[in-house]
């Protein structure tokens, strides 16, 4: 599994084990519910700033969200 999906597949457990959509993660984080969606699917490429807002805002370390799942 290539590491964007890793990403993309840990950052949508952790959304949905908070009970939020995709636009509450992006409200969240100030990004756009698009660039969500890539992430989770494995198309966007995060910047270490973005999986620190991102990891911020699901309560979890970056570190998480790196993890193989």
């Amino acid at each position: 599994m290539d590491i964007r999906t890793q990403i993309g597949l840990n950052v949508k457990v952790a959304r949905k084990v908070k009970g939020w959509s995709q636009e509450v993660l992006a409200f969240e984080t100030s990004l756009h519910r698009t660039y969500i969606s890539g992430i989770e699917r494995g198309i966007r490429n995060p910047t270490v700033t973005i999986i620190s807002r991102m990891a911020e805002a699901l309560d979890l370390a970056p570190a998480d969200l790196l993890k193989k799942p």
